[in-house]
């Protein structure tokens, strides 16, 4: 479960889990698309351009400031053999997607491993509208916040702030603003930093919904 948790935070961002050097340009197929105007670092993470919910243009990033109209990785995540989707990391079918430039042959393996092995459809968890989980158990998210999430994060969510003090952003500001970036780092960590993954220490998928569930009590500001 490690090296597929570690799959997830390189998805997440590779630079910041490897301690890498940002590369001088653009990813190559940024080029494609002129609707995101990010830059440097952010061309480069998987998920800017497959979104949270790995479904890219078909999901949460379908619209707004990160829309790019590149395709998720849902699909093929969960039709191609770890194999096949390590060859396409490696540029077989455009080698402008060629990541073994940037990355040694472990970590692709373990990106590879994450794709194939733990992608859910969240749609039946998440409402796309409302951002609000569907079902869930809240009492059990806070044990489970309380348990683990509380030690660093504090009982309000408050004890680390993401963003900065002119634009604070706290645990329920995430669960609130982008629920699948908060499942997602529920499930896998944080890229480049010692939090725990869910993954590892036994939760199961339902487990996530339910922090978010409580998440979402929490203080925003």
């Amino acid at each position: 479960m490690a090296s597929i948790a570690r799959g997830g935070r390189l998805y997440d961002n590779w630079i910041s889990e490897t301690k890498a050097a940002t590369p001088a340009a653009n990813q190559s197929l940024w080029a494609l698309q002129t609707t995101n105007t990010r830059t440097g670092t952010d061309t480069w993470r998987c998920k800017e351009c497959h979104g949270w919910d790995y479904k890219g243009k078909g999901g949460a990033y379908s619209k707004g400031s990160h829309f790019t109209g590149f395709v998720g990785v849902y699909d093929a995540g969960t039709s191609k053999s770890q194999e096949q989707l390590l060859e396409i990391l490696k540029g077989s079918t455009d080698i402008r997607h060629d990541f073994s430039k940037v990355l040694d042959a472990q970590s692709l393996g373990e990106l590879a491993g994450f794709l194939s092995q733990s992608l859910v459809n969240e749609n039946p968890y998440i409402d796309f509208a409302t951002k609000k989980p569907i079902g869930g158990n809240a009492t059990r998210g806070a044990q489970f916040y309380g348990s683990v999430c509380a030690a660093c994060h504090g009982s309000d969510g408050k004890q680390l702030n993401f963003g900065s003090a002119e634009a604070p952003e706290f645990v329920g500001t995430l669960a609130l603003d982008n629920p699948w970036e908060f499942v997602h780092k529920v499930r896998f960590g944080q890229a480049g930093a010692a939090m725990p993954s869910g993954l590892v220490t036994g939760w199961n998928f339902q487990d996530g919904i339910d922090v978010l569930l409580h998440a979402q009590t929490l203080p925003a500001k």
